[in-house]
């Protein structure tokens, strides 16, 4: 598989039925700064803004792309068939409604080892997980797509004081590791009921996925948490990590052990 060197070298097609993903212009040494390539020009000037990590069969990219229209929606999935379907679902609505769905798109793409290859430091405003694997044995937890080490990838790509992160699950204990590990980060704070009552995208997260539909359908609860990317400058003090805090029991990952 190929993946750009640089998020600069990401190109997505603009105003067309297919999208080619992932492809590149400069050759794999090109050198890039943080932000341009030397070569003074960007991805043709399409960033996506908008993540719907793991999107399955596209339901919830699509959704966005019509409640978003001035945002970019890039729906990323591991499975090659299901992103082929993906595409040519978001290919066959661009047809049937002209000048509709063209903000939308969709990638195969790892997430966990390749995010850093294609999108910018505080470039998205919104990222999600809607009904990841929750990988029940303990010995793949480490395999879950949120964690303490992704935690701060995801904080690095979000906007400060504007970036969310949203997360659901119909198994109730993977949404109680969302809680632990989010509510213990020092770059992200938990909204509120009302706030999340506020946001349209909470209602779509929890309605337009397929998997969401079949939870649905089979009468299930839908756990969900959304949790916004604090400013650089506001990290909560009680999470900043000082030598006083350290090894503070239940901080970030102190645990007391008594032998007999």
């Amino acid at each position: 598989e190929h993946y750009p060197n640089h998020p600069a070298l990401l190109l997505l097609n603009k105003n067309t039925d297919e999208s080619d993903g992932v492809s590149s212009k400069q050759p794999a040494d090109h050198d890039c700064n943080d932000t341009t390539c030397a070569s003074g020009t960007r991805s043709n000037e399409i960033a996506p803004d908008v993540l719907d990590i793991g999107c399955g069969f596209g339901g919830l990219t699509i959704a966005l792309s019509t409640l978003l229209p001035e945002s970019t929606i890039l729906g990323l999935e591991i499975r090659d068939k299901v992103t082929e379907y993906v595409r040519l679902r978001i290919a066959a609505l661009r047809k049937e409604h002209p000048g509709q769905y063209q903000n939308c798109s969709v990638l195969r793409s790892n997430t966990m080892k390749f995010m850093p290859n294609m999108f910018a430091k505080s470039s998205l405003e919104k990222v999600f997980f809607c009904f990841p694997d929750p990988h029940f044995k303990r010995k793949n937890h480490p395999r879950r797509i949120v964690s303490e080490r992704l935690l701060s990838e995801y904080a690095y790509f979000l906007k400060p004081s504007v970036g969310r992160l949203y997360c659901i699950t119909d198994v109730e204990e993977l949404h109680q590791w969302h809680v632990t590990k989010c509510r213990s980060h020092p770059l992200f704070r938990e909204l509120s009921d009302v706030e999340m009552e506020a946001d349209p995208c909470v209602a779509a997260m929890r309605v337009e996925t397929e998997e969401g539909k079949k939870v649905e359908r089979a009468g299930a609860a839908k756990y969900y948490a959304v949790y916004q990317r604090l400013a650089d400058g506001d990290v909560l003090n009680e999470k900043r990590v000082t030598a006083e805090t350290f090894w503070t029991e239940g901080e970030f990952g102190v645990k007391t052990i008594v032998q007999g």
